[in-house]
């Protein structure tokens, strides 16, 4: 039994205490908000002891001497605490003013703790797979419509980091998480290190002509830096030379792009090329992409494919057997889902546009649901995951709830633990 449990207890009142350990009547009217920083573990609650109402903090642990232990009795953060909850009571315990503070000992019904223990002590990589049947289908489907706004909001937090960083500059930000899309997992950091180290604003003044953006990052990216026989290489390393003097470029290392196990399709020099042509083609990609309205719109503005050279090449200087290097669809649905539909959220977010977050909610339930290991697994334990909507939501909850064993912050968890309790007024 941990305090994280002790404060889900609290946090639900799946409790019920009607007296202090000195016998005052006790009634919780408010149990607070949970702290996730440091400091009391929740603030403002209110609580009634005899006939006086306090407002203030609750402080929870395991044992009353763990007070002591963490001491709080000299800091002035817990002079605020009206009540100290804890599962055994071995000791008085003073605030730093020397006021004694009011304790309970949680009284709940220890079927609680049985049904965690049983599912924290699951082998399994999702703790409740075996479990998760038993949740009917309206509990399970308005958690995931939380989790996947959940999503878009994390998502959001970090566009709203790169816009602090890039001066609130939209079609900067797009630029920056469209390149880190671009090199999937096992490239996305070079790419976006490339990104951050070429403005746009620097490829737009060259967006007249393909070969110069083509030049500008392919040179960035560090790939001119070699010596290579090839007619095409030699005039991009050239073009490379002006324009690293005029805009006082510095390219960054090769050795960061990665071509083990990335498929030929993926890798970094198609990609660069695709980005060229794409920046090539349309400007201030982010301001169009917004006001349309339909999934298909979006795939008509990455339907492009890089210049002749790539037909034939995956590499510089290395002949392969020719084959179109457009963008493919599973590419485009990947941007759709995590770029385009947490900008276009953001967007509506920071603007106060309701039809704006709307529309990126749209997008996500006109896609089929990606195809990944954790997707996968879901799927194995008897999950239908059909939609982007949906896989975004299990991804969530994967990453920050199971995975995390996170299960009494997940409403399935609450459910599980909670599960055949009779009423607490008999405990």
């Amino acid at each position: 039994m941990t305090e994280d449990f002790l404060q889900y207890i609290w946090r639900y009142k799946l409790f019920i205490n009607n007296y202090t350990i000195d016998n005052d009547a006790i009634d919780i009217i408010d149990v607070g908000q949970l702290n996730h920083d440091s400091g009391p573990d929740f603030f403002n609650a209110k609580i009634k002891i005899g006939d006086t109402l306090w407002v203030g903090n609750i402080e929870i642990h395991k044992k009353s001497s763990d007070w002591y232990l963490h001491h709080h009795e000299s800091d002035s953060c817990y002079n605020n605490v009206i009540l100290h909850v804890v599962e055994e009571i071995n000791k008085d315990v003073f605030d730093a003013k020397g006021r004694k503070i009011p304790q309970i000992k949680l009284n709940y019904d220890k079927d609680l703790l049985k049904n965690y223990s049983s599912i924290l002590n699951s082998k399994h990589k999702i703790k409740c797979e075996h479990q998760i049947s038993k949740i009917n289908s309206f509990e399970l489907f308005s958690w995931l419509e939380t989790l996947l706004i959940e999503r878009l909001q994390r998502k959001s937090d970090e566009i709203k980091q790169l816009l602090n960083d890039r001066i609130s500059d939209w079609e900067e930000v797009f630029y920056i998480l469209l390149l880190r899309q671009f090199g999937l997992k096992v490239n996305a950091e070079p790419f976006e290190i490339l990104a951050r180290s070429l403005p746009l604003k620097n490829i737009l003044k060259q967006n007249d002509k393909l070969i110069s953006i083509e030049a500008m990052l392919f040179g960035q990216a560090g790939f001119l830096s070699e010596n290579i026989d090839d007619e095409y290489f030699t005039h991009l390393k050239n073009e490379f030379k002006f324009l690293r003097n005029k805009y006082s470029l510095s390219p960054i290392n090769i050795d960061n792009w990665k071509f083990m196990r990335v498929r030929p399709v993926s890798f970094p020099t198609v990609r660069i090329a695709q980005t060229a042509s794409l920046l090539h083609k349309h400007s201030n990609i982010f301001s169009k992409i917004i006001e349309e309205d339909f999934v298909d719109e979006i795939y008509e503005y990455f339907n492009i494919k890089p210049s002749k050279y790539w037909e034939t090449h995956y590499k510089f200087g290395v002949l392969s057997k020719e084959k179109s290097k457009n963008i493919g669809k599973h590419t485009i649905d990947l941007i759709i889902i995590n770029v385009i539909a947490p900008m276009i959220f953001m967007y509506g977010k920071e603007r106060d546009i309701a039809i704006l977050k709307d529309k990126a909610l749209f997008y996500l339930q006109e896609l089929n649901a990606e195809n990944n290991s954790i997707i996968n697994y879901w799927r194995g334990i008897g999950v239908k995951i059909n939609t982007a909507q949906e896989s975004q939501a299990f991804l969530e909850l994967y990453n920050n709830y199971c995975k995390k064993d996170n299960c009494l912050n997940c409403r399935i968890g609450n459910k599980l633990i909670t599960k055949n309790i009779i009423s607490l007024k008999q405990i």
